[in-house]
């Protein structure tokens, strides 16, 4: 754990700020949710939650089951992380940030589809692998995730049955998540 240096008082409801550099450097949003630990020492620690990274076990099945039968490689995406990968070296992509184009494109709820003439992007952020398709994570209403297939050098547009299972597995994540 890295001190930080900046003391904050609790106020008399029990609240607490969290400086804004730490909120941006740690992507935490208004609305994000945060899971609180304490330890012995007397530590209170403030995790970001991450619903997906409950179904890690099962993110990491559905990784690999859309990679088999898509046949290329597949990536789950929590709001700010990889959290499964299948196709390709899991220490590559292992807890590696989304990219910023990605963040941007679940902001607005949107999917993505590599086609003929469509630009590419990278959706992990210090790879450089471009996205064939992507497909929100959506859970009770809220973005928790995306599911991504990666292209390679000669792949020139993305199948439809590519992009039926992204989809397909992006909205069976979000089921497993309400329950």
């Amino acid at each position: 754990m890295k001190a930080t240096g900046i003391v904050r008082r609790i106020d008399d409801l029990g609240r607490v700020v969290i400086p804004k550099e730490i909120r941006r450097t740690m992507r935490i949003r208004e609305g994000d949710p945060l899971e609180i630990y304490t330890n012995p020492d007397g530590e209170v620690i403030f995790k970001k939650y991450s619903p997906i990274n409950e179904l890690s076990d099962g993110a990491l099945q559905a990784a690999e089951v859309i990679s088999k039968l898509g046949g290329a490689p597949a990536v789950i995406f929590d709001k700010d992380h990889v959290v499964a990968v299948s196709g390709v070296p899991k220490k590559e992509y292992s807890q590696r940030r989304l990219s910023q184009a990605l963040e941007d494109m679940l902001e607005t709820r949107s999917g993505y589809e590599y086609r003929n003439g469509s630009a590419e992007f990278q959706p992990v952020e210090g790879v450089d692998t471009h996205a064939l398709a992507v497909a929100p994570i959506i859970s009770g209403g809220d973005i928790t995730g995306a599911v991504a297939f990666l292209g390679g050098k000669d792949d020139r547009h993305v199948t439809d049955d590519q992009a039926m299972l992204c989809k397909a597995a992006a909205m069976f994540l979000g089921k497993q998540i309400e329950q």
